[in-house]
């Protein structure tokens, strides 16, 4: 049992490690001129559900009419309005302001949580989320003094990504409980294809098919590795370990994506950065603090 204990910290790992390295990925190819942003992901949700399918025929399970409208709405939070925002960001923003901003997502999730689930929130947890919160407005400001409109509204994008991702986890939550990991996210992509698909096709036109095989490479990456491998990687985690010790392998994405950044010439660190950085880290450990000590 600890071998596969492990293992699954491995797989943990290892999904984050390819979170990271797909922000500069998926930079490059938008950055670059050869598919917009609407486009790269029509890429990702057409490559995603061929595989998710696949996959799922070996897991065969019927979903009740009951849970449609949940799945609908996983899928418009989840991967149309998360992806579309996300894309849209990163191409405005930079990798690390990127990574660094994903990273209230556990504080945007308890928020949500108090106004959908009216959950209890003790003192602590509200100074958490406000230091957080300072924190991902200094991050956002800063970049609007260094890079102008773009980088604060690349920033904000970003940031209602995170939003729109903490709003599927609250619905996605019981389905979780109900169904099979591989089913849930093969219905939830194959509706999300549907809100993404005329986003998609306007934009397809704007694609530079005239692709070198390093973009190529880089396009197989995001749609193989970040979004059906990774998923992978996360559910091997989940059955060995707790999903609380799984969000925690977040706060490793900024690091990581801040040392790819810098070694690869990238982008610059900064104080600034350095200081919002340990605001948000705090932040979401005084929110995440008491349930990590129910489950210990």
């Amino acid at each position: 049992m600890k071998q596969k204990i492990f293992y699954a910290h491995l797989a943990i790992l290892g999904a984050n490690i390819i979170y990271a390295v797909n922000y500069g990925f998926a930079k490059d190819v938008m950055n670059g001129g050869y598919v917009p942003p609407f486009a790269f992901i029509l890429f990702r949700a057409v490559g995603a559900n061929i595989l998710f399918w696949i996959t799922s025929y070996f897991f065969h399970e019927k979903i009740s009419k009951s849970d449609v409208l949940k799945f609908v709405l996983c899928g418009l939070f989840g991967v149309t309005a998360n992806q579309l925002m996300f894309f849209t960001g990163l191409e405005l923003t930079s990798t690390i302001h990127a990574s660094i901003i994903m990273v209230t997502s556990p504080i945007i999730v308890s928020i949500l949580s108090l106004m959908i689930l009216k959950e209890k929130l003790q003192l602590f947890k509200v100074f958490g989320i406000v230091i957080g919160l300072i924190g991902a407005v200094f991050i956002i400001s800063e970049n609007n003094s260094v890079s102008g409109n773009s980088g604060l509204k690349g920033d904000i994008f970003i940031f209602l990504n995170a939003i729109s991702f903490g709003l599927y986890l609250i619905i996605v939550k019981p389905l979780m409980v109900k169904y099979s990991p591989i089913t849930v996210v093969k219905w939830v992509f194959t509706f999300g294809l549907m809100g993404v698909l005329p986003f998609g096709i306007y934009e397809i036109n704007e694609v530079n098919w005239e692709m070198n095989n390093e973009i190529i490479l880089k396009i197989g990456f995001v749609i193989f590795f970040t979004t059906f491998l990774c998923y992978l990687f996360n559910i091997y985690g989940v059955k060995y370990v707790s999903p609380t010790i799984v969000s925690t392998y977040i706060y490793l994405q900024p690091v990581l994506t801040s040392f790819i950044a810098l070694f690869s010439g990238r982008e610059n660190l900064n104080a600034t950065i350095i200081i919002c950085s340990a605001l948000i880290f705090l932040g979401v450990y005084l929110v995440s603090i008491n349930t990590i000590k129910k489950i210990n």
